[in-house]
């Protein structure tokens, strides 16, 4: 059986940020109706703390699909030639359960989180913010400058980073991209006075953004962290914000920035108030008002990198792109 091999540029080439976004739209309105299937994620720790090796399967009905993706989680990575996340997206069609394709993951993580966090900042976000703030300067922060700029009309940027010459090749980099002039700020806080988008986008493993920093009306988008150890904003930025996120189950069992808080008695199970399709679908309320401050913590699901697969081969098939390989699966 033919199977398409696609490298992490042509995953790049074949799935821009706009069609990515879209995809998500769709996944996560089919994930709110139970027309998907989400399994928790199986993490494996490795035995000399380095890493970890994560398995994703996810099922989808729009479009019809399913795969898996797998992935190593090297956080040492980075400042390395190498990156923090590798692995492969394996893409099975649902007729005769035939693999089609096995596509580099990174760059497919990179793109569906980045999408993931503009759908909901279109739902949640003030229509009028355009004063954005990234906490953060490596693969992350860059696509989610991309994923911003696709719902919002961004007015000002600023770049925070522990690492200030990271922060200034970004800078450097959204110049040359974009045309957007990015402020390298000194301090997180300084970062986020007044922005009304806040990005974090960071490896951190303890709060690098204080709730009492926030201007009422800012969006956050969490990102950086899918454990629940970990968290990079603290509690009261939880407590002050309306929260939701990607999947309820995910963030009861994986969300550190929310289970941290829960924990240290600020926030109960109830104060995540939905899900992101279950706002796109209608059946949840997102901001009330323009001085909510509204919070999406970014889990990452295996159906968002089914979908962007799908598009990713879909678009690979048209243009005949990648390495087809034959990979038996047939009886002669």
């Amino acid at each position: 059986m033919p199977v398409r091999i696609l490298t992490g540029h042509d995953v790049e080439r074949l799935l821009p940020m706009e069609a990515c976004v879209a995809a998500m739209e769709d996944v996560l309105s089919s994930l709110a109706r139970g027309q998907a299937v989400q399994p928790l994620r199986s993490v494996l720790r490795l035995p000399d703390g380095k890493g970890a090796f994560g398995v994703m399967p996810g099922q989808v009905s729009k479009p019809n699909a399913f795969g898996i993706k797998v992935i190593t989680v090297f956080p040492g990575n980075e400042g390395t030639k190498y990156d923090s996340h590798q692995g492969a997206v394996l893409l099975f069609e649902p007729e005769h359960g035939t693999i089609v394709a096995v596509m580099d993951a990174a760059s497919v993580t990179g793109i569906r989180t980045a999408a993931v966090s503009a759908v909901a900042t279109r739902l949640l976000a003030k229509e009028d913010a355009g004063d954005l703030a990234i906490l953060g300067s490596g693969v992350q922060a860059r696509s989610h400058l991309e994923a911003m700029r696709a719902v919002r009309t961004i007015k000002r940027l600023r770049v925070w980073s522990r690492n200030e010459a990271n922060a200034r090749s970004f800078a450097e980099w959204a110049g040359h991209r974009f045309g957007t002039t990015a402020e390298v700020l000194p301090t997180a806080r300084e970062a986020v006075a007044g922005a009304d988008i806040v990005c974090t986008t960071t490896s951190s493993k303890v709060p690098i953004l204080a709730g009492e920093w926030l201007s009422p009306g800012a969006h956050l988008n969490v990102v950086g962290s899918s454990l629940p150890a970990a968290r990079e904003v603290d509690a009261e930025a939880v407590k002050r914000s309306r929260l939701f996120t990607d999947r309820m189950e995910s963030a009861l069992n994986e969300a550190g920035d929310f289970l941290l808080a829960k924990k240290e008695g600020v926030v109960d199970d109830s104060h995540i108030l939905g899900e992101i399709g279950e706002l796109l679908i209608g059946t949840k309320a997102g901001r009330t008002s323009d001085r909510d401050i509204t919070m999406f913590k970014s889990l990452g699901l295996a159906v968002e990198d089914v979908a962007s697969a799908h598009v990713v081969w879909t678009e690979a098939e048209r243009r005949n792109a990648g390495t087809v390989v034959e990979l038996g699966g047939i009886k002669e």
